[in-house]
């Protein structure tokens, strides 16, 4: 009853809020969920590989699948590329209105194949509007609030969606942010002829870029989910939830940054697989709950060396499942021979526990990986990287390690596997 009560207070006190970020000084651009910018942009990854296990074949990954997330490196079985344009259509009064779509394609394998397109982002935004002292409105489909931890592609909050918003209006020493989405707005046919929805409104608030040390600010992040459709025994009961984030970000340490998150959601605001921020599944009710802390530090102490550490517990609760903890720690150091070869590694254990006192499922997987890199940098892309990858996992984990493997249970009953390729992974 207490989340219920705090929510509430929240949603009545949001008119307050808004006027008094518009009544506030003027907005720039938040780093954590920048517009895209005016040009042609994309992202890509693809590669080919194979396995050791006997005759080889599909290229092995090696993770624990379920609500947990993989070490990357070496370690994606799939291609994947997303790409757009976004272009200024027409200025007024000092008002820049920028248009942008983007498609994507995916495959669970090494080839994209005859897959289709889909389309990711199609929204228009005004920026620099004078009655939000600078801040910028939107309607459309677009990503939205999704930073990530790199190495394990793991956006801990995820807002994207089809809907409407108010960003970066400056609210005391902040920025304020409000965006409305609208979540599975499908229909479902029922058995009796008739028509049901598990849709879901989905409201995010972000008070962010709080200044509270030297290069250290903070970001607050909020969702109230409410389910739609009606109660039925072919589409389950309607539930609604939310979910609370609070990051610390920590500029200028050792040429690089560190991000401190601590994240509570409930019913479905505990989100899709790994990802707060979306709308979960609506059947999910207050019994299903998740709480996450981790830290992702990345740094660049020198020109030619640089590395990726994190560290994360997160904990899952429900009626139905019991619950689980997911604990991971991993690094990816980068040495830079030249500017333009680099050796990347990567090490990463992963520990889940069990409900009804089972073993808890262990793996650790190792990467090491040539790499062909536009610059020395950690950051530095496009990489062409040759890899060799070794998996590491105990008795409880075999079964999750195949059934989250792209490629099948290419390992059988083994408790360890190799694989090697070739990828390339650019942004641009």
């Amino acid at each position: 009853m207490l989340h219920r009560t705090m929510l509430k207070a929240v949603l009545k006190t949001l008119p307050a809020a808004i006027v008094l970020a518009i009544a506030s000084g003027s907005a720039a651009a938040d780093p954590m969920y920048p517009s895209d910018a005016e040009g042609f942009h994309g992202y890509l990854r693809a590669g080919a590989g194979s396995n050791t296990s006997g005759g080889g074949g599909s290229q092995g990954c090696f993770g624990l699948g379920g609500n947990t997330m993989k070490y990357r490196l070496g370690n994606e079985c799939d291609a994947y590329t997303e790409f757009g344009y976004t272009k200024s259509v027409a200025k007024s009064g000092g008002v820049n209105y920028l248009a942008t779509i983007w498609v994507n394609a995916y495959a669970p394998n090494s080839d994209f194949g005859d897959n289709k397109l889909g389309i990711v982002k199609a929204y228009v935004e005004a920026q620099g509007l004078d009655f939000l002292n600078g801040g910028t409105a939107w309607i459309g489909k677009r990503f939205y609030y999704r930073p990530d931890i790199h190495m394990l592609d793991l956006q801990y909050i995820n807002m994207n969606g089809t809907g409407a918003g108010l960003d970066r209006i400056p609210a005391g020493p902040g920025k304020f942010s409000y965006a409305f989405f609208k979540d599975n707005d499908i229909k479902i046919a029922l058995p009796n002829g008739g028509v049901n929805t598990k849709s879901a409104v989905r409201q995010n608030f972000i008070f962010g870029e709080i200044p509270v040390n030297e290069n250290g600010t903070l970001d607050l992040a909020a969702t109230y989910i409410i389910g739609e459709g009606k109660d039925d025994v072919a589409t389950g009961k309607r539930n609604n939830g939310w979910q609370l984030s609070a990051f610390h970000r920590q500029g200028k340490v050792f040429g690089g940054g560190n991000t401190f998150g601590v994240q509570y959601g409930v019913g479905p605001g505990t989100g899709n697989g790994a990802q707060f921020g979306a709308s979960g599944d609506t059947n999910f009710g207050s019994d299903v709950k998740r709480t996450r802390i981790f830290n992702d530090m990345a740094i660049q102490p020198m020109a030619n060396f640089g590395m990726e550490f994190v560290a994360l517990w997160q904990k899952d609760e429900s009626n139905a499942k019991g619950s689980s903890t997911w604990t991971s720690v991993g690094v990816r150091p980068v040495y830079a021979f030249t500017d333009n070869f680099k050796l990347v590694g990567e090490l990463g254990t992963d520990r889940v526990t069990q409900a009804g006192g089972q073993p808890a499922k262990r793996l650790t997987k190792l990467t090491i990986a040539p790499t062909i890199s536009a610059g020395p940098g950690l950051w530095s892309r496009p990489e062409l990287r040759a890899f060799v990858t070794y998996g590491k996992w105990n008795d409880a984990a075999t079964a999750s390690v195949n059934t989250s493997n792209n490629g099948g249970p290419i390992y059988n009953n083994n408790t360890s596997g190799t694989s090697y390729g070739f990828q390339v992974e650019t942004w641009f």
